[in-house]
């Protein structure tokens, strides 16, 4: 019997873990008064832990010395992850974590650590793990119950207040009754984790192929939903990095299904409710097959990536509409999630004044009022329609068309309806505004920042708006005087936190985006701090087992963690595979292109199985098994140039340019004060130089 069904049998054979699915909150703020309790989480800065600082409950954070006095009093240790915006975990606060007999159950039998899964990824990740492993519901709020070596024994999402009790009544007794049992149980867990997170290492790179590409995207095609485009499914997240894939993969190829499957999946998101119509951005997901009602949290990892989806996006299709919402995407973290220093706050909650989606929905009288006679325009635009009603007579606001059909069917000029919808915006954002507002985790993520980095690069490149340039680079300055505790990256700030870790994705997403700055402002300095992760992420996070990157450096789990899954975010270790892949080109380092291939050859049975999972390598398998170009601009007008090809979608190509003389070996000799020159080369093989964009083209085309 293998150590998973091992682990299945005593699991529903022996401890019957009452796993419950996973739901969402009422949201709840703290009181300005006096509270009747106060625990240690009262001395953190995370808003999610500072949210439970006055329950009942005797919270801590997680921390070593946490688990050595569940150790001492010979207590088991309940964890509870969660975040801020998650509306379940308020719902769970407010039914059960607020009332004072469930508290006394958890204070008297467990020491009890609160977990802001945003500030620990690490901690949830792998209890996560452990929900998998067991068939258990994953999600959040997140419950588990530990050893006090933090092994887990029992996990769960959302309970009810009766519920919860009958689970630590029970797992409570289980232990007393037979520690040994316990015991035995969770070191079989553990041993579990340990090997789900075994990757085997490969350094064979005849497995690279385009047949491997290809079986992949056939498998995964028979999951597309041709009608609403995404995966077929009952909800519907955004994905960025499977569309990014999807689009080069069908440009290489000459894939017009998956072109299409991309174009439609766009369209749709743009026209649901998903997209926020009155005050843009996206929210973190649709609840629905038809993106039309969200989940109405507004992370900031979603719109960084959409930003850089639709910009990328914008350079194939042209479409109108997938700039207007790179630029209101935009508009609205400038508006409502920056710091005003220069950074961008982690997320924005689903829910105000205890309801979820309040401040976002409408009632049909309400736009009534503010619209008067353009009701019935804005009605047939946006679907106000006893058919489209949410709940309750509430409506999310949703198109079925874009604006060249809306003009044609409605006999409008595209400058009147231009018009229009900017008074129904100015009016509706002006009643939203007097709304209660959703609360704003205010956290500074290092990675999430980064993914806005990379995203408002991909804008800069696409549409020339140096604002965007400029904020790409503010954000760089503030991580760069913020985001470093003696010398180390650290995954969040706010002022008074005392986090010092860091993360595999921190350091990788940063140095992801450094590059593509570095590529966009020629600046050496870039690169440098480039240089600096890449070293940083070898000395830290290398594991040699695997031939990967441990998720953390440090601190150990019950654990290593080596995330190679690509999800909401791309997975750390195939964004790291990418660096060595980039970096490799730009200084031909050939032990980093190999590294690269030997991380991608050993994701091969995974990306054969489950391509949407793995995206991102099949992003590196793309660069690896179709003509890989080196093009570089070299000349006072390096800038200029390099920028007019930017604008251009060239899948497999590293584009970078320098203004002075250099020693890097992509242009080593190759500046002139009198010409600005295109060297287009592959694997150090290179054309000969040319003046102009097309001849640059032309020789891509014919290399």
């Amino acid at each position: 019997m293998t150590l998973l069904k091992k682990i299945y049998c005593v699991v529903f054979g022996c401890l019957l873990l009452l796993l419950f699915a996973c739901r969402e909150n009422k949201n709840k703020s703290l009181s300005d008064g006096a509270h009747k309790f106060t625990n240690a989480l009262i001395k953190e800065t995370s808003p999610y832990l500072l949210q439970h600082a006055h329950n009942p409950v005797d919270w801590r954070s997680w921390s070593p010395e946490a688990l050595e006095d569940a150790n001492k009093e010979n207590k088991l240790v309940l964890v509870s992850i969660g975040y801020s915006s998650c509306h379940w975990c308020h719902v769970m606060e407010e039914e059960t974590f607020e009332n004072e007999e469930v508290s006394e159950v958890m204070n008297e039998n467990f020491i009890n650590i609160k977990v802001d899964r945003e500030e620990r990824p690490d901690v949830d990740q792998i209890y996560q793990d452990f929900q998998r492993l067991t068939g258990g519901n994953t999600g959040w709020p997140l419950n588990i119950i530990t050893l006090p070596n933090g092994k887990p024994l029992y996990g769960g999402t959302y309970h009810t207040k009766e519920q919860w009790v009958e689970v630590l009544t029970r797992v409570h007794n289980m232990y007393t009754e037979d520690p040994k049992k316990a015991a035995q149980y969770t070191d079989m867990v553990a041993a579990g984790i340990e090997e789900v997170n075994l990757i085997k290492p490969s350094d064979d790179f005849t497995l690279l192929t385009k047949d491997v590409l290809e079986t992949s995207v056939q498998k995964w095609k028979l999951n597309w939903d041709t009608e609403w485009g995404g995966d077929l499914g009952r909800e519907k997240f955004m994905i960025p990095a499977n569309l990014d894939f999807l689009l080069d993969y069908a440009l290489l190829t000459g894939n017009l299904d998956a072109k299409s499957h991309v174009e439609k999946t766009l369209d749709k998101i743009l026209l649901g409710g998903i997209y926020d119509h009155v005050g843009g951005g996206f929210f973190r997901y649709s609840t629905d097959n038809k993106w039309k009602v969200p989940h109405f949290e507004k992370m900031l990892y979603d719109n960084a990536q959409a930003i850089g989806l639709y910009s990328r996006a914008f350079k194939i299709f042209k479409k109108q509409e997938y700039k207007d919402a790179v630029l209101e995407t935009i508009e609205f973290l400038q508006r409502e999630m920056n710091n005003t220093l220069g950074a961008y706050h982690a997320a924005i909650d689903a829910d105000s004044e205890g309801e979820e989606g309040k401040f976002y929905i409408w009632k049909e009288q309400e736009l009534k009022s503010l619209l008067s006679e353009d009701f019935e325009l804005f009605a047939a635009y946006f679907n106000i329609n006893p058919e489209a009603e949410w709940e309750d007579g509430n409506y999310v606001l949703h198109k079925t068309a874009f604006d060249q059909d809306f003009i044609a069917k409605h006999n409008l000029s595209e400058t009147k309806l231009k018009s229009i919808k900017l008074n129904w915006k100015e009016k509706l954002l002006e009643a939203r505004n007097k709304r209660a507002r959703p609360r704003n985790d205010d956290k500074i993520i290092t990675s999430w920042n980064a993914l806005l980095i990379e995203g408002l690069v991909s804008s800069y490149e696409t549409f020339g708006d140096l604002d965007h340039l400029a904020m790409a680079e503010d954000i760089l300055k503030f991580l760069k005087q913020n985001s470093f505790s003696n010398g180390e990256l650290v995954h969040t700030h706010k002022e008074g936190s005392k986090r010092k870790e860091g993360f595999l994705e921190d350091y990788a997403f940063l140095e992801d985006a450094i590059l593509s700055l570095y590529g966009i402002t020629t600046k050496i300095e870039h690169l440098d701090f480039a240089q600096d992760l890449n070293r940083d992420v070898l000395q830290k996070f290398s594991d040699e087992a695997t031939g990967m990157f441990k998720y953390n450096d440090g601190e150990q789990l019950i654990a290593k963690i080596i995330k190679t899954d690509d999800g909401v975010m791309p997975s750390p270790n195939s964004v790291m595979a990418h660096n060595l892949f980039r970096l490799g080109h730009l200084i031909y380092d050939v032990e980093m292109m190999d590294k690269s291939k030997k991380m991608l050859s050993a994701m091969v049975p995974s990306i054969s199985e489950s391509a949407p999972s793995y995206s991102k390598w099949n992003s590196l398998l793309l660069n690896v098994t179709y003509p890989y170009y080196e093009i570089a601009v070299v000349g006072k007008n390096a800038k200029v140039l390099l920028h007019k090809l930017q604008g251009k979608h060239i899948s497999n190509a590293l584009l970078v340019g320098s203004i002075s003389a250099s020693e890097l070996p992509l242009f080593k000799g190759r500046y002139s004060d009198d010409d600005t020159l295109i060297f287009v080369c592959q694997n150090t093989t290179c054309k000969l130089p040319v003046e102009t964009i097309d001849e640059a083209l032309e020789q891509l085309a014919n290399f």
